[in-house]
């Protein structure tokens, strides 16, 4: 079975050892040099402002990402001064936007041939990367994921939209892997994520239907190991539980979108600005 036949029947494929020992490490020590480099106190202040404004402050930060590195604290991790509560280094809970763009390593990793040549399998013929993270899930208070489609946050029309998802640590079933609905990709988008056309509304982001309810029996742990790469098709529902382990699982992730004969959804949050539309994969 091709890589793409197996990624069309189950709506995600495992690749294994995708990267080496040594360049997840090199990814890791830049994080590191990120989290020496976080904001300063009166920077996190949208993070924990008290009162009505908490929920649009975070909102209005998060829209704004897509051409910027920016942190996401923990819940919890801030005081309402934007002061941590908790050290540094567990105090994230992932830092993105525009990490393939602005840093040279996370760019370097994203824009390498491996990725070109898994995108080129998947069909993609002028792919661009829409987005970028590093998520932490810490050891003990890594929080969970819950069901989701990355196609109810980022909406193309034609739809393709493919997540590359990279353990950086070995990805187990106690320190909270992926979980996926085999083959739940075939059932279409089943809600999405949207500026609010109500101007008038203190919410800037709304869903635009209820939470489906998934059944738990439904998923399907995916344990892998430090290296791996899962691609996960745009409309695949998955999770990952809270990692209560003694052992952090961090990754990093990046989205594809096709923009041949295709467009970006105006409703999708993420936004790029108009002098600086997202990087093409193969151009790069």
């Amino acid at each position: 079975m091709t890589l793409l036949e197996k990624f069309n029947a189950d709506g995600f494929c495992v690749l294994d050892g995708f990267l080496s020992s040594t360049e997840v490490d090199e990814l890791r020590a830049e994080c590191n040099q990120l989290i020496k480099n976080m904001p300063a106190e009166s920077d996190r202040t949208i993070f924990s402002t008290v009162g009505s404004e908490t929920k649009q402050n975070k909102e209005k930060y998060f829209m704004d990402s897509a051409d910027k590195i920016s942190y996401f604290f923990e819940e919890g991790a801030l005081d309402e001064k934007g002061a941590l509560k908790v050290a540094p280094e567990v105090s994230l809970n992932k830092i993105g936007h525009a990490l393939h763009v602005l840093n040279p390593v996370f760019k370097k990793y994203t824009f390498n041939e491996r990725v070109k040549e898994a995108c080129f399998q998947l069909g993609f013929k002028e792919p661009a990367i829409a987005q970028s993270m590093y998520i932490f899930k810490n050891k003990q208070i890594g929080g969970e994921v819950t069901p989701h489609q990355d196609a109810s946050y980022l909406f193309t029309d034609p739809l393709k939209v493919v997540g590359l998802w990279i353990a950086l640590d070995d990805a187990t079933v106690e320190n909270g892997c992926l979980q996926f609905i085999r083959g739940s990709h075939k059932g279409g988008v089943h809600r999405r994520y949207i500026r609010n056309p109500d101007k008038s509304s203190p919410e800037l982001m709304i869903y635009d239907k209820p939470a489906p309810i998934y059944p738990k029996n439904h998923f399907e742990h995916i344990p892998v190991s430090k290296g791996s790469c899962i691609l996960i098709d745009g409309k695949v529902v998955h999770a990952s539980e809270p990692n209560k382990s003694t052992k952090s699982r961090p990754i990093y992730t990046f989205h594809v979108i096709e923009t041949k004969d295709t467009k970006y959804s105006e409703l999708n949050w993420l936004q790029p600005p108009s002098d600086n539309p997202f990087m093409k994969l193969y151009r790069n």
